[in-house]
């Protein structure tokens, strides 16, 4: 897939964010990691992963659920907690003129004790 420059996509302000962001190509590639992502992925290459696929690297499991959401666009979002931290995972398709493009993946440290309002 011919993927316009990554300037047009992830804006600069991403980089710095205090979230990680994965954002793969249509096939799974890792083409951007910002830098609190490349920092939590230093145990695996960092920014050594871009060019890597996501099926290289997950269990079956999560790769049946990487290729329903690019096959069918749809988001998979879940909490884990891994070293004292809980954290927020949210996994959905990107899309360049409604076609599937690939897959962004956030990923936010959860405070402890973090508040919770119901505004019903």
């Amino acid at each position: 897939m011919n993927l316009p420059h990554l300037d047009n996509i992830i804006p600069d302000w991403a980089l710095e964010l205090p979230l990680s962001i994965t954002l793969t190509d249509a096939d799974a590639k890792i083409i951007y990691l910002n830098e609190k992502a490349s920092s939590t992925f230093t145990k695996y290459g960092g920014e050594k992963l871009i060019g890597k696929s996501l099926y290289d690297c997950h269990n079956p499991s999560s790769v049946a659920t990487i290729r329903k959401l690019l096959k069918t666009g749809g988001t998979n979002i879940y909490t884990i907690e891994k070293q004292g931290q809980k954290k927020l995972i949210w996994q959905s398709a990107w899309f360049i003129d409604k076609i599937i493009s690939g897959l962004i993946e956030i990923s936010v440290v959860l405070p402890t004790g973090m508040p919770h309002y119901n505004r019903d």
